[in-house]
């Protein structure tokens, strides 16, 4: 478990413990062991016991077996939905306390080169580019759970505000395969129709754009207080230094005039999603194509099973 702080991580840290209390109650109150509860699931004991702990992010499949097993009327799956759980995830010190800013922000101005920002990824999306990064499947997992909780007061009704503008380069960088990029165009196109989240690209065939060197932030907290967020390859930094945020806030004003409108970002992520079909229709033919060959070939290589009948040979 990450270390607790004293802002927003710790809410969050403590409702996953009242989850893990919770389910604990209602476990004993139906007179089961953890190992009789995971065999009736079914999982591994281990993880009861480190959900119980609030030491593991469950599933929503979990708290839905759970819920039905010990007959809570869904208690526990409702209470799933509300945990912000990407706190419960061991994360660097640094991108922890980015994490507790947009637990809080009331608005978020973004620039993403390269792949999509975390809170309008898909959970495909976000499953191939952690499985890029990470070889054990179960952390892969745990993280993406983690993220998807991240996006959630963003896509509620009455969220803050989120504007990212897109450097082409997150809609060409293939991130799993065909469908997994259309998917995550579809979505960009949904979540860009929200009241407030807008989604703008900066296009490729405008050079005169002035982009920023890096993916950055600018991220306005409920005090006031406003900070500039960008990372490196392997740190975060943060600036609350007035001077820095409003030369930060002209460089992204100007840029935001500068790319593409909304309704026209819209029409180049449609053109990208049909691509991407096109793709998988092109790749689902030729798969078809190379297994029609295959067969073909294998058709040839059969024993043949008549029986061969010597033909007599002319005489010289």
């Amino acid at each position: 478990m990450p270390k607790k702080s004293t802002t927003g991580s710790e809410a969050a840290a403590t409702t996953a413990e009242v989850f893990g209390e919770l389910l604990r109650h209602y476990r004993e109150s139906a007179g089961l062991t953890q190992e009789a509860l995971a065999c009736l699931i079914p999982c591994d004991r281990s993880l009861v016991a480190r959900v119980e702990a609030a030491k593991r992010v469950p599933t929503d499949a979990f708290a839905k077996a759970c819920d039905e097993i010990l007959k809570t009327g869904g208690v526990l799956f409702r209470l799933w939905g509300r945990i912000d759980w990407y706190p419960q995830v061991q994360h660097p010190d640094w991108f922890e306390r980015r994490a507790e800013m947009d637990a809080k922000a009331t608005e978020i101005r973004a620039y993403q080169i390269q792949v999509v920002p975390g809170l309008l990824q898909t959970p495909a999306y976000a499953q191939s580019l952690y499985a890029q990064r990470l070889e054990d499947a179960e952390e892969v997992e745990e993280r993406v759970r983690a993220r998807l909780s991240r996006q959630q007061r963003f896509l509620s009704p009455g969220g803050p505000v989120y504007i990212a503008v897109l450097d082409e380069s997150c809609l060409r960088n293939m991130v799993g395969d065909a469908d997994v990029m259309r998917e995550q165009c579809a979505h960009l196109l949904k979540v860009g129709g929200l009241p407030n989240i807008r989604v703008q690209v900066a296009p490729f065939n405008q050079p005169g754009i002035d982009r920023p060197d890096a993916s950055m932030s600018l991220i306005l907290l409920p005090d006031g207080r406003q900070w500039v967020y960008s990372e490196s390859l392997d740190s975060g930094h943060f600036s609350d230094d007035p001077a820095v945020f409003a030369r930060h806030c002209q460089t992204y004003d100007v840029l935001r005039a500068d790319c593409l409108s909304g309704r026209e970002s819209a029409a180049l992520i449609s053109d990208m999603m049909e691509r991407y079909g096109h793709h998988a229709e092109a790749r689902s033919v030729r798969g078809d194509l190379d297994q029609e060959q295959l067969q073909r070939g294998q058709r040839r290589r059969l024993p043949r099973n008549r029986p061969r009948i010597p033909r007599p040979r002319p005489r010289t």
